[in-house]
């Protein structure tokens, strides 16, 4: 039927091209509410987790198990996030804060007992919780995002040069304590998704651009004032670049061992048992954890490696449209900064696995074993998921449409 023919049978039927329009507009709007773009976040977050169970039981059964614990905890507290508005998220974003630069502190006193702040390799991060220990940086990270979209989403002072200082303060405040305990891995992620969020709030790009390359040329400079076993990672990273093993059995074991496992995973991995044993053999320190990389590298190789990658950028892709589609300022900037968070910590992690990057002790996200770092993947995850489920339901505003009479269309 052509066009000038299906004119006066749609007319007879009673319909008009206006009304035609307008209802097939309602239906296709009916269709987007049920889309949830997070929903693409959650389920790779969740074949990441399967993934990391599956490379976490390949050198300890025990720690898979425990795993799954904290991924039900997760979940949970992934739902539980989900359920309040933005807008009352936002109204606790600065308590939240508060309450993580408190328990930052806490773990630095130094009279506090050891049986309550648990040290590890010199390092104050962890208060026992009985049944756990629990990482108040982990909390920081999802504290700093909050905070900050709190504060960016109604203001256009960030715009001046000048304007910059309070998002810069309250980056700061939590990165200089978290160093402090040392944690450099953890503190490396709040100065990226500052960045994301400014541009994301409107920042003037040449303003950060300056700000950046200041940094860059700064950077040198602050060699010098990393701690010892820091500046070695350094160079044991450089000298590994280089061909060169004479860290190999000493700072840059690790980093050494986790590059043998790599290199043996080939391109399509050595299977279960075999990866066991070479892992075993290897004697890999924290194999669950910052090293979980290398152990799916060595089971499944390169198309292991490309898998996680791949999961990752869909995780992003579903935060970035969950923000592309809110309405809502707050909410757009913490899906960025959640965006930010998640995918600066993957590069830092398999980047110090593959000898790109120094060690500096930093987990996989949803793939590391370890309870604070899991849930608090999980509780931003599930901000991701409330964001997608109030979005509006139209994506666009309606047009200007008149019937037969010019009168508007409603």
């Amino acid at each position: 039927m052509t066009q000038a023919t299906a004119a006066p049978h749609i007319a007879r039927r009673g319909y008009t091209p206006v009304s035609l329009h307008v209802q097939a507009r309602e239906i296709h709007r009916s269709r987007l509410a049920f889309v949830n773009p997070a929903v693409v976040s959650i389920a790779a977050a969740l074949a990441l987790n399967i993934l990391g169970l599956m490379a976490i039981s390949t050198s300890s059964a025990e720690h898979a198990w425990r795993q799954v614990a904290f991924l039900l905890v997760g979940v949970v507290a992934a739902a539980s996030l989900a359920i309040p508005s933005p807008r009352r998220v936002c109204s606790v974003a600065w308590p939240f804060y508060a309450l993580t630069l408190l328990l930052l502190v806490f773990v630095l006193i130094p009279f506090v007992p050891e049986w309550l702040v648990r040290p590890r390799n010199g390092a104050r991060r962890w208060i026992n919780l009985g049944f756990t220990d629990f990482q108040p940086s982990e909390m920081a990270k999802l504290a700093f995002v909050l905070v900050l979209a709190s504060w960016l989403r109604h203001r256009r002072n960030h715009r001046r040069l000048l304007g910059l200082m309070v998002p810069f303060a309250l980056t700061l405040i939590p990165l200089a304590l978290v160093l402090r305990e040392p944690d450099l891995g953890t503190a490396l992620l709040f100065v990226p998704a500052l960045f994301a969020m400014l541009i994301a709030a409107g920042a003037k790009k040449r303003h950060i651009a300056a700000i950046v390359l200041g940094g860059l040329l700064v950077a040198p400079l602050s060699y010098p004032m990393l701690k010892p076993h820091q500046r070695a990672r350094i160079d044991a990273m450089i000298a590994q670049m280089r061909g060169d093993d004479r860290y190999e059995q000493d700072i840059g074991f690790q980093g050494a061992r986790a590059m043998t496992l790599v290199g043996a995973g080939g391109l399509a991995g050595v299977g279960r048992e075999h990866a066991a044993a070479l892992v075993e053999y290897n004697r890999l320190p924290e194999e669950h954890n910052d090293m979980i990389f290398a152990v799916i590298c060595c089971r499944w190789g390169l198309w292991g490696g490309l898998l996680v990658w791949g999961l990752f950028l869909v995780f992003a892709a579903g935060g970035l449209l969950a923000a592309a589609l809110s309405k809502n300022p707050f909410a757009r900037l913490v899906a960025v900064g959640v965006v930010a968070i998640t995918l600066t910590q993957m590069v830092i992690n398999t980047g110090m696995t593959i000898g790109l990057l120094p060690i500096t002790g930093m987990t996989l996200p949803f793939v590391s074993y370890g309870g604070s770092s899991l849930i608090v993947s999980w509780m931003m995850t599930g901000l991701l998921l409330g964001i997608g489920l109030r979005r509006p339901r139209y994506l666009t505003a309606d047009s200007f449409e008149f019937d037969e009479n010019d009168e508007p269309i409603r």
